[in-house]
C-alpha cells in the first residue's frame, strides 16, 4: 500500500489538518515486509532512563534495546502469544548461575552480540547501563531498587563476556527485575562519546539518537508524528524479526484509529479503546484481541495532600459513594474485571488484584461523612488524563455525579497527556484524580511497592503508613514459599481495603484490533507495542 492509496482508502476521516503529518511519512508506507501500528498516545522521549519520559516512550527501549533476560511467551485461547512471568529466557545473557546463598548471579553474555555500530557487547557495557540507571534517579532507580539493585558497587564486569550481579540479600524479583524495559543495555562507548561535564550520562544524546543493539535501530523519530523502526539485520538475541521496518504513528482521534484499522489501512491498531473493543467484536469488522493486564487496577485516587482526604472516613464515603456498576458499563464497556463487591473486610487469599468490600451504598456513605468535619460536603476538582479520555472521560462524569448525591462537588479537570505524567505523578499534587498502574513483576508486593510507598512513583495519593511500609519492605524480595509470606500480604490487603487510598474501579483488558495478516501479536505486561514477533502472513 502506498502513500497515495492510504490516503484515498481513508477518505475523509483523517482530515485536512493531518495531512503535514501524512506528506511526512515515507514515500513507501507499507509493503510485505513493512508493518504499520497506530497508536493514540505519544512518544516524548526515545531514552527511558531520562527524567520524565512517558510510558508510550516505554516501547522504544523494548524495540531497540536488549536486556539480559526475557519472558517466554504462551498460546492464549484466541490463538494470540502473553508473556510468561514464570518463565524467564536468555535474551543478551546466554546463561546464568545462580550463587547456592542467592547473593550473586553469574552472567554468560553472547559472544557474537554487536551493537548497530559492530561494537561487541561487553560485561563493561551492562556495568555502564546498570550505573546509569541508579544514577538518572526517578522511576528507573526505584525499578531497580525492586529487585534489590541499589549501589553501583553490585554490578562486576568478571570479564569481556562476563557479568556479575552482587545482592545485598536474596530476592525473588531480581532475575526478573533485569527483564523490564528500564534494565536495558545501551552502547556505553558512543554515549559517553557524546557525554559532557553537565550531562556525564549523554541523556541530551539519547533522549534523541538511541545506541543500542536490539532488534531494531530507530529509521526516524517525527515527533508527534510517527517513529519508524529498522531491522537490525545483524541481531544474535533472538530470531529476526519477521518485519524489516514498523511504522509506529501517533493518530490521537480514536475515530480514526477505528476506520483505519476497519478499512485494512494499517496492520495493528494498538491498545483500542473498550468500546471500539467491545463493538468492533460484535461486528467482527476486525479481528480483536484482548488479556486482562496482570496486577494492573483503573483506580480513583485520593490524595492525602488534600485535606479532607487525610480523613480515612472520607475516603470511605467516597468509595461507597461511586456508581461502579454504571462505571464499568459506561467506560469499561464490561472488558475487564470487576474490582468492587468483595464480600469480607479481611481477604481470605492472596491473589492480586481482588474486588474490595465497597459498594454503591450512598446511605453508607452519607453516614460516614457526617461524622468527619465535612458532613456539609466540599469542593475538589477530579483530575483525568486526555490521553485516556475514551475510559477517563465517562469516569469522571459518572463519578462527578455520584459524589454529588452525597454533597461533594467535583469540577472535571482535562489535563493533557504530556503533562500528566509530571503533574499527577512527579509532583503528586492533583486532590482526586483517575489513574491506572499495572505492576511488571507480578507480585502483591511489587504492586504495593509502587503504589503505596510515600514518594513512589505511582502512589498519586501520597499515602504514607508505617506498618504498609514495613510490610511491603518485608514481603518484596521473600519468597512466595516462606511461611510468613501469605500472612503479611493478606495483612497488606486488608490495610488497602480499610484506609482506601486507591479505590479500584475494574481491572482493564488490554485490547488491540488487527489485520488477519498480522501474525505473532503478543501481550507484554509492558503494556507496549513489542514487533520483534511480528509478520505478515
Amino acid at each position: 500500500m502506498h502513500r497515495r492509496e492510504f490516503l484515498k482508502g481513508t477518505g475523509g476521516a483523517l482530515g485536512l489538518a493531518t495531512l503535514p503529518f501524512l506528506k511526512a511519512l515515507p514515500a513507501a508506507a507499507a509493503g510485505q515486509d513493512t508493518v504499520v501500528v497506530v497508536i493514540g498516545t505519544t512518544i516524548n522521549s526515545l531514552d527511558i532512563h531520562r527524567s520524565g519520559t512517558n510510558r508510550p516512550s516505554y516501547q522504544v527501549a523494548v524495540n531497540i534495546y536488549d536486556r539480559l533476560v526475557s519472558f517466554a511467551t504462551k498460546a492464549q485461547p484466541d490463538g494470540s502469544l502473553a508473556y510468561d512471568y514464570d518463565t524467564i529466557v536468555p535474551e543478551l545473557a546466554e546463561s546464568w548461575v545462580i550463587a547456592p546463598d542467592r547473593l550473586s548471579i553469574t552472567f554468560a553474555l553472547r559472544k557474537d552480540a554487536t551493537f548497530w555500530d559492530g561494537t561487541p557487547v561487553t560485561a563493561a557495557d551492562v556495568v555502564w547501563s546498570y550505573q546509569r540507571a541508579l544514577a538518572l534517579g526517578g522511576f528507573p532507580k526505584v525499578q531497580m531498587g525492586a529487585g534489590g539493585l541499589v549501589k553501583p558497587e553490585q554490578f562486576v564486569a568478571v570479564d569481556d563476556h562476563t557479568f556479575r550481579l552482587d545482592l545485598l540479600r536474596p530476592s525473588k524479583l531480581s532475575l526478573p527485575d533485569l527483564g523490564v524495559p528500564v534494565a536495558v543495555v545501551i552502547n556505553a562507548k558512543v554515549a559517553k562519546a557524546h557525554a559532557t561535564e553537565a550531562d556525564p550520562w549523554g541523556a541530551e544524546y539519547l533522549h534523541r539518537t538511541p545506541a543500542g543493539g536490539g532488534a531494531f535501530k530507530v529509521e526516524r523519530w517525527d515527533p508527534g508524528q510517527q517513529l519508524v523502526y529498522q531491522r537490525f539485520e545483524d541481531w544474535k538475541s533472538g530470531p529476526l524479526p519477521g518485519a524489516r521496518r514498523v511504522i509506529i504513528r501517533e493518530v490521537p482521534s480514536q475515530a480514526t484509529r477505528r476506520a483505519l484499522i476497519e478499512r485494512g489501512n494499517v496492520h495493528l491498531s494498538f491498545e483500542i479503546p473498550h468500546k471500539d473493543a467491545k463493538e468492533m467484536k460484535e461486528q467482527g469488522s476486525a479481528k480483536v484481541v484482548g488479556s486482562p493486564i496482570d496486577n494492573c487496577l483503573y483506580v480513583l485516587c485520593p490524595n492525602l495532600s488534600f485535606e479532607p482526604f487525610k480523613d480515612k472516613r472520607v475516603r470511605q464515603a467516597v468509595a461507597y459513594a461511586l456508581p461502579y456498576q454504571q462505571i464499568f458499563r459506561q467506560a469499561a464497556y464490561e472488558r475487564g474485571v470487576p474490582m468492587w463487591g468483595g464480600v469480607a473486610a479481611d481477604p481470605a487469599t492472596i491473589a492480586w488484584p481482588q474486588p474490595f468490600p465497597y459498594a454503591t451504598d450512598l446511605d453508607k456513605a452519607k453516614d460516614l461523612l457526617a461524622q468527619t468535619p465535612y458532613k456539609d460536603g466540599f469542593e475538589v476538582p477530579l483530575s483525568f488524563d486526555l490521553g485516556t479520555a475514551d475510559w477517563g472521560e465517562p469516569a469522571a462524569l459518572l463519578i462527578q455525579e455520584g459524589l454529588a448525591k452525597i454533597g461533594i462537588k467535583a469540577t472535571i479537570d482535562k489535563i493533557p497527556g504530556a503533562n500528566w505524567r509530571s503533574v499527577a505523578l512527579v509532583e503528586k499534587k492533583l486532590p482526586l484524580l483517575l489513574e491506572n498502574f499495572g505492576g511488571w513483576l507480578n507480585t502483591p508486593d511489587y504492586y504495593f511497592y509502587w503504589a503505596y510507598i510515600k514518594g513512589h512513583l505511582f502512589n498519586a495519593s501520597n499515602y504514607d503508613d508505617a506498618e504498609m511500609a514495613a510490610l511491603v519492605d518485608e514481603t518484596l524480595h521473600m519468597e512466595k514459599s516462606d511461611p510468613a509470606y501469605a500472612p503479611k500480604i493478606k495483612r497488606m490487603i486488608a490495610k488497602a481495603f480499610d484506609d482506601v487510598p486507591r479505590i479500584p474501579l475494574w481491572q482493564p483488558f488490554l485490547d488491540s484490533a488487527m489485520s488477519p495478516k498480522l501474525e505473532g501479536y503478543s501481550f507484554w505486561f509492558h503494556r507496549q507495542v513489542d514487533a520483534r514477533r511480528y509478520n505478515l502472513a
